[in-house]
């Protein structure tokens, strides 16, 4: 188990720089080619396929097939789909049909979500076995992953990939690399004498959670603010480059390289993940989710006035809240459903709290979003629009996304009722 934690770092800075490649400025590339009323339904499909895909694949690497070998596969099949997605798009140009690029990278998607959650469970086996606590141990381990995230999100945009299919390919590769690398990780054991039932393994016995008023309203507000998680991912580049179209903007350096720019939204997550144990202590769990709630009306907010000029200080402010808006709400989330839960439908509890947030929620968000977006954007300014008009049609959209989290939040503070006491977080 010699240098376990560097072996482990690679594997999590591999698995997440394959997601950085195209996550930020696949819009870009669609919008570019014709496909700006399908976006949404691109990015919804994240959260399609994570409402059961995580809980099928976990089942496999339990009982069947061990885990770093189903993450290894899980990686091949989907690192060659989105191979085949990039082969495609660059071989066709302009012409690139919805039907066939979908198809390709549906099936990258449907096979890369899973490894999300096996590469966790890679991850504290090897620790495990190296005798290392996974509490202490893991989390520097994670934060490269987010590193990777970062170096590929700024690999596409220096090397002028966004509008281009060539992000895919950039992202197949990663994914090829970490494939063959899974099946050298250490082994992980198989659980064939497992008798629990097909309920419990895909986590629908925590559903009866449901029957708690308090755990119920935390799940269905989970859901409402799990539709904004995917919003700016799918929309932030398009809008931004779309200044570009305006003189006095063209040579924006946030024009030019918007994918770094919103990379200071990945930089902001890292940090803000260190805050997290002081707030929760301090202000307790619904104090901490108002937080986040709150920081997704400013995210919006930010982006609906800024612009790439003078106003790059708003989308400066818009990526350094997003840590907040995002770790405060999913890490202290995730850490609300540990403490509130009876310990054997736990792990359940958690794939509840993934599939209402990033599943439900995230599906539901990005394509009502792209219906927004087609409203105040798309359709009203097809053809005879300057590109004024446009930056104006975007604003709007911002502004819904705005008042919609802004809604979230003041009825989340009225109806969601919890008494914080310091002493249950240590």
């Amino acid at each position: 188990m010699k240098g376990i934690k560097f072996r482990l770092i690679v594997m999590n800075f591999l698995q997440f720089a394959v997601w950085g490649a195209y996550l930020t400025c696949m819009g870009t590339y669609l919008h570019c080619h014709g496909l700006a009323s399908h976006i949404g339904i691109f990015y919804s499909i994240q959260g399609i396929v994570s409402i059961f895909m995580p809980a099928l694949v976990g089942i496999i690497a339990d009982r069947w097939i061990p885990a770093q070998k189903t993450l290894g596969l899980c990686h091949l099949i989907s690192g060659a789909a989105m191979l085949g997605a990039a082969y495609y798009g660059l071989t066709i140009g302009d012409a690139v049909q919805f039907g066939p690029l979908f198809t390709l990278y549906s099936l990258a998607v449907t096979f890369y979500m899973p490894t999300l959650a096996i590469s966790n469970s890679v991850a504290y086996n090897a620790l495990d076995k190296a005798g290392l606590d996974t509490v202490k141990a893991f989390p520097p381990i994670r934060v490269f992953g987010t590193i990777g995230f970062i170096c590929t999100m700024w690999i596409v945009d220096l090397l002028g990939f966004q509008p281009t299919a060539a992000q895919f390919a950039v992202s197949g590769g990663i994914g090829i690399v970490l494939g063959l690398y899974s099946f050298t990780l250490p082994a992980c054991p198989l659980n064939k004498t497992d008798n629990t039932s097909f309920v419990d393994k895909l986590g629908l016995r925590a559903f009866t959670l449901f029957k708690d008023k308090r755990m119920a309203y935390f799940f269905i507000f989970s859901m409402l603010l799990g539709v904004s998680l995917q919003i700016t991912n799918g929309f932030a580049n398009p809008y931004i480059t779309s200044f570009g179209h305006i003189e006095k903007y063209a040579g924006t350096f946030g024009v030019q390289h918007a994918n770094i720019l919103i990379s200071l939204s990945q930089i902001s997550e890292t940090l803000c993940i260190l805050l997290i144990p002081f707030f929760l202590r301090r202000y307790g769990i619904k104090k901490v989710m108002l937080i986040a709630m709150f920081a997704w009306v400013l995210r919006f907010a930010f982006f609906g006035l800024g612009n790439p000029g003078g106003g790059v200080w708003l989308f400066i402010l818009s990526c350094i809240v997003y840590g907040v808006a995002f770790d405060f709400f999913n890490i202290s989330g995730s850490l609300f459903v540990d403490k509130e839960t009876d310990q054997g439908i736990r792990s359940s509890a958690q794939g509840l709290f993934f599939l209402m947030t990033n599943g439900i929620g995230a599906t539901i968000g990005t394509l009502s979003a792209q219906a927004i977006v087609n409203h105040f954007v798309y359709k009203p300014h097809a053809a005879g629009a300057t590109p004024e008009m446009v930056a104006a049609g975007w604003q709007s959209a911002w502004f819904v996304f705005a008042a919609y989290a802004l809604v979230v939040a003041v009825v989340f503070a009225i109806v969601f009722k919890y008494k914080h006491n310091p002493e249950d977080i240590k």
